[in-house]
């Protein structure tokens, strides 16, 4: 039997690729805050025929996640950890920036997040010598944005920690994909107020997102002709990248609360 575990599976991109990893002789184990949609996302794995387990935990709660997912793999040790989980803030649509609160709180989810989620599966893992890790960045990781500094740091670190990972876990029989989407249709995405070029529906990248995973790739990052763009304005002189990067102002409404 399969053990896959994810994060940040209540809503948007996390229930998307739950949906689709579905299946009978898998296990999920599903993580998120809200316990609502939690158990919507589980319905629907449960009607494709995976076993279900949840749990709504914030994933800054290193105690808890590790209980979490230790008991977890001791009852069906897992083949794929997915850290999905995500928060974004940027510049207020009158124009004030965001707070150095905001900042750390995106550190705080987008990166200690995941290694909350994966660190504690690493021994397992290596004694295992199987299973893939899949790590849920950003275009954003790699190139800073003016409106949007907290959210492109969290995700230049996960990208970067994940590349460790991967170098690191070379020929322990343990893999690392990294997965760094652009634009897509999601809650998060629909408080951005700015051009969203490229967009994917949520379900075009769960499926691209899957099919890195099940290919066992290295790393996605998708769409192409925007992923191209970033990384040229990394090789420009700087005058010249910051001038291409303020070409993509943008502002974000903040988010509500959820139950």
């Amino acid at each position: 039997m399969s053990g896959i575990l994810l994060t940040g599976a209540s809503r948007g991109l996390g229930a998307a690729l739950a949906r689709r990893l579905a299946a009978p002789g898998v296990t999920l184990g599903l993580i998120a805050r809200s316990e609502a949609g939690l158990r919507e996302t589980a319905a629907a794995c449960e009607a494709r025929g995976a076993a279900v387990r949840i749990a709504p935990l914030d994933v800054r709660d290193a105690a808890s996640m590790a209980r979490t997912v230790h008991a977890w793999d001791a009852e069906v040790p897992t083949s794929l950890v997915i850290a999905n989980a995500g928060i974004s803030a940027g510049t207020r649509p009158g124009g004030a920036p965001e707070t150095t609160g905001d900042a750390v709180a995106q550190v705080s989810v987008n990166l200690l997040g995941a290694m909350h989620l994966v660190g504690p599966l690493l021994p397992a893992l290596r004694a295992r010598r199987a299973g893939r890790i899949g790590l849920v960045a950003s275009l954003a990781a790699f190139r800073g944005l003016p409106d949007s500094p907290g959210y492109c740091a969290s995700k230049a670190g996960l990208w970067a920690w994940g590349e460790s990972l991967r170098a690191g876990l070379l020929r322990s029989g343990v893999g690392v994909t990294l997965l760094a989407p652009g634009f897509f249709d999601s809650a998060m995405g629909a408080r951005w107020e700015g051009k969203r070029p490229f967009s994917l529906s949520t379900d075009a990248a769960a499926a691209r997102c899957e099919r890195a995973l099940r290919a066992g790739r290295a790393a996605d990052a998708f769409p192409w002709p925007l992923h191209l763009g970033l990384r040229l304005l990394t090789v420009l002189p700087a005058p010249l990248a910051d001038r291409g990067a303020r070409l993509m102002r943008f502002r974000v409404r903040e988010e509500e609360e959820r139950p």
